[in-house]
C-alpha cells in the first residue's frame, strides 16, 4: 500500500454531492473514506465506507481511526453531511432541533476536531464546510432558522479556524451552495425551485464539485466561503 497518495474523508458520501465527491477525489487518485448512515461497503480498494450517524462521537472516532490505520494519513475532510427542516419558527419542535444540531453541527465538530490533531501533527490539510446561501440571502417564502443557526455557525467556524491553523499548514474554507438537484428535491419541485435562483435554474452536483476541487489544488485561499448558488448571495431580484 502506497501511504504517500493523499486520503480525503467525506461524510454523508452515500448519494448526492457526497457521491459525487468521492468519484471526484478518485479520479484524482486520492484515497477516500467514506461515511454516513447507510453507506454499503465498497469494490474499489481505494474508498473505505464507514457506516454510522455523523452526529455521534464514537463515529468519528471511528472514521478518523480508519482512515489512520488503512491509510495512513489525512489530507481532506469534506463535511457534505447535512439536513435541512422548512418550517416556519413557531412551529420547530424538540426533535427538529436536535436533529439539526445533531447532524450539522456535532456532526461538523466530532470529525472535525479529530481530523485536524492529525493534520497538525503532520503539518498540512485542508477542511471544507459545505454551508448554504440562505445563511447570507434570506428567501421569502423559505422558512430556515435551523439553517441559519447551524450552517450560518459553520460559516463563522470556517473563519476562525482558518486564522487558528494559518501558520500550521491547514487550511479551511468553505462551499455555500444554492439549491442543488439531489435525491433530496422530487423532480416536480425543480421547475419552482428554479425561479430562486437568479440564473434561473437549479444547481448540479458537478457544480458543487468543481468548487470543492477547485479550493483544494487553490493553496493560497483561506477562510473563504465560495457561493455556488446561481448568483443567490448577490442580492435581491
Amino acid at each position: 500500500m502506497n501511504r504517500q497518495k493523499k486520503v480525503a474523508i467525506i461524510t454523508g458520501a452515500s448519494q448526492g454531492i457526497g457521491e459525487g465527491l468521492v468519484k471526484a477525489f478518485r479520479d484524482r487518485d486520492y484515497k477516500v473514506v467514506a461515511t454516513s448512515r447507510s453507506i454499503k461497503e465498497s469494490f474499489d480498494d481505494g474508498v473505505h465506507a464507514v457506516a454510522g450517524d455523523i452526529a455521534r462521537p464514537e463515529t468519528a472516532e471511528r472514521v478518523v481511526r480508519e482512515a489512520l490505520e488503512r491509510f495512513g494519513r489525512i489530507d481532506t475532510l469534506v463535511n457534505n453531511a447535512g439536513v435541512f427542516t422548512a418550517k416556519p419558527f413557531v412551529d420547530i419542535t424538540q426533535e427538529d432541533f436536535d436533529h439539526n444540531f445533531g447532524v450539522n453541527v456535532a456532526g461538523f465538530f466530532h470529525i472535525t476536531q479529530r481530523a485536524a490533531k492529525a493534520m497538525l501533527a503532520q503539518g498540512s490539510g485542508h477542511i471544507v464546510n459545505i454551508t448554504t446561501s440562505l445563511v447570507d440571502q434570506p428567501i421569502a417564502g423559505v422558512p430556515a432558522a435551523l439553517a441559519s443557526l447551524t450552517k450560518g455557525g459553520l460559516n463563522s467556524v470556517t473563519k476562525q479556524l482558518a486564522i487558528e491553523f494559518a501558520t500550521t499548514g491547514i487550511r479551511v474554507n468553505a462551499v455555500s451552495p444554492g439549491i442543488i438537484k439531489t435525491p433530496m428535491h422530487s423532480p416536480e419541485t425543480h421547475e419552482a425551485m428554479s425561479a430562486l435562483h437568479p440564473v434561473g435554474r437549479i444547481g448540479e452536483i458537478r457544480d458543487i464539485v468543481d468548487a470543492v476541487i477547485y479550493l483544494e489544488g487553490a493553496s493560497f485561499v483561506t477562510g473563504e466561503i465560495l457561493h455556488v448558488d446561481g448568483g443567490q448571495n448577490a442580492g435581491r431580484w
